[in-house]
């Protein structure tokens, strides 16, 4: 039996997590970026998952939606020629930012992050952070 379904093109459901990235980070459900754009949420899934490719204008508007620029969707995307040099320092170096926004803490921590006002406060912060981390387990 021949498989007609065809599968997702690699650029697609780039574009489609990175649609599902900017959108958990901002705390938007895909029913009300559904109705910004007057489509179902049925269709953002379908676009998230990048079973269905989305359109220039659609993108565009998207983008104005999610305050970003349509770049930002394709950043580090498969194939492109900046990610996929040679040399350089850690490859696919985003793809741990991606995990780290998908998880429940990753988020938390980085919307109370964004709500610190003070740059000297979320600098110590970081240093916090990193010193916790490099820090031997001791039970």
């Amino acid at each position: 039996m021949i498989e007609n379904k065809k599968k997702p093109n690699p650029i697609d459901i780039h574009v489609g997590s990175r649609i599902r990235l900017r959108r958990t980070m901002l705390g938007m459900s895909q029913e009300k970026l559904g109705e910004a754009l007057g489509i179902t949420f049925q269709q953002i899934q379908k676009y998230e998952k990048g079973t269905n490719r989305v359109g220039a204008s659609r993108l565009q508007n998207i983008s104005t939606i999610l305050n970003v620029p349509v770049s930002f969707f394709f950043e580090d995307a498969p194939g492109d020629p900046a990610t996929s040099q040679p040399g350089m320092a850690e490859a696919n170096s985003s793809n741990y930012v991606v995990d780290f926004l998908s998880s429940s803490e990753g988020l938390q921590l980085n919307r109370a992050f964004i709500k610190i006002p003070d740059p000297k406060v979320r600098r110590k912060l970081v240093d916090l952070v990193k010193s916790l981390a490099s820090e031997p387990e001791t039970d």
